[in-house]
């Protein structure tokens, strides 16, 4: 039985803003942010969108009638959470009218809480094949202005089911993962903008990848010559570009080639919308499914990593059943019908914060079907728009 992930949709605002306009405006050179970040524009997120809409909008696009009740779990990943004590799942819980006899999760730990999820998932689905679980990674990257981390925001949300018998990737049952105490990038309660130690940050991201990826070897005796490409947790893209150099020469020179035209493929949405934290490497994967020339039976490698720090290296297959026609032309229309922003606009959107007290908020800058209206007596009020 073949246990991994069924559906992967995406959503983030039309909100963006173009690097070459933040590297003026900053004055730097625009290449520094388009060769040496590996990053072109980045999603901006309007102050009606928290890490609870993001989701919901991008999980009613594989949630529906077909399988909704078959759905046994939410696991929400995020570094987002917008509750200390509830978790945000149970919050999509009731917004995507799931049943109730159902576990709703929040997962953190930094990036990697999606990944997470997926395995647990993964577990469980194998003890429960005719269930589901919905897993979620939807974050906010905020490093604020004039900063050195601000050419990595961005933010929006992945969502995946995890079944039997999959439609995109069947998940191997091998996995290997690292853990360790590293004050590499932390966000204390107190602080709504991440605190980062960025080379230090990039080198132990390289160094776990290194670790798990011989850690895996070990486990499976598989090669760098089992794999048609990888995916990279990308907080910007150049970071997944340094960790595949780290191990390129382990292949022939023809593979080389294509390691590298399978990974310019898995960036070419990365680069689009900016940092997703626990989103960022599943973009990254829906990224390759869409624009890389894949086909049933090519195996995978997939690299999560989240700061503070826990790194896993795991792989899988891709189905029979593969088909990445929709998403592609979803992705197309999103891109072309995106609001690009002025540098005015964009630190006017990014410095809107939802007050300690009571607001009501102006919904209509938000096409989004799932918006936060606003706060009434310290709750927060969610309104879907298609209902």
């Amino acid at each position: 039985m073949q246990i991994g992930i069924d559906q992967l949709a995406f959503y983030t605002p039309k909100t963006y803003l173009d690097l070459v306009d933040l590297a003026h405006a900053r004055h730097q050179e625009p290449d520094k942010y388009r060769i040496g970040i590996g990053q072109s524009q980045q999603a901006v997120i309007p102050v009606t969108q928290d890490a609870v809409t993001l989701a919901a909008n991008a999980a009613v696009k594989i949630v529906n009638a077909t399988n909704r009740d078959q759905i046994a779990m939410v696991l929400f990943g995020t570094e987002s959470g917008i509750d200390n004590s509830k978790s945000a799942a149970v919050y999509l819980q009731r917004l995507l009218h799931l049943p109730g006899n159902i576990r709703t999760i929040e997962l953190k730990q930094a990036c990697y809480g999606a990944t997470a999820g997926v395995q647990f998932a993964h577990d469980y689905v194998r003890l429960h094949p005719d269930k589901q679980v919905l897993v979620i990674g939807a974050d906010i990257a905020r490093y604020g202005l004039n900063t050195p981390g601000e050419v990595t925001q961005g933010g929006g949300a992945v969502a995946m089911t995890i079944s039997a018998e999959p439609r995109l990737l069947n998940l191997d049952n091998e996995t290997a993962f690292k853990s360790e105490d590293i004050m590499d990038f932390w966000r204390p309660l107190y602080r709504t903008e991440a605190l980062v130690d960025g080379r230090f940050s990039e080198n132990v991201y390289i160094d776990f990848f290194k670790a798990v990826w011989q850690n895996y070897q070990q486990q499976t005796d598989r090669t760098i010559a089992d794999f048609t490409a990888f995916a990279f947790h990308l907080p910007f893209t150049k970071m997944g570009l340094k960790a595949l150099r780290a191990i390129l020469p382990e292949a022939n020179e023809m593979q080389q080639k294509q390691l590298m035209a399978n990974f310019e493929a898995s960036r070419v949405y990365n680069r689009q919308v900016g940092n997703l934290y626990t989103g960022s490497l599943y973009l990254s994967l829906r990224s390759l499914f869409d624009n890389a020339a894949l086909k049933p039976g090519q195996r995978i490698g997939l690299f999560s990593y989240g700061s503070g720090a826990e790194g896993e290296f795991f792989s899988g297959t891709i189905s029979d059943q593969f088909d990445a026609q929709a998403s592609r032309q979803w992705f197309t229309d999103f891109f072309d019908g995106r609001q690009q922003l002025t540098m005015a606009q964009y630190e006017q959107v990014f410095s809107q914060k939802l007050p300690d007290h009571d607001v009501l908020l102006d919904l209509s800058h938000d096409d989004a079907r799932f918006v936060l209206s606003g706060i009434k007596h310290d709750q927060r009020q969610y309104v879907d728009r298609g209902h």
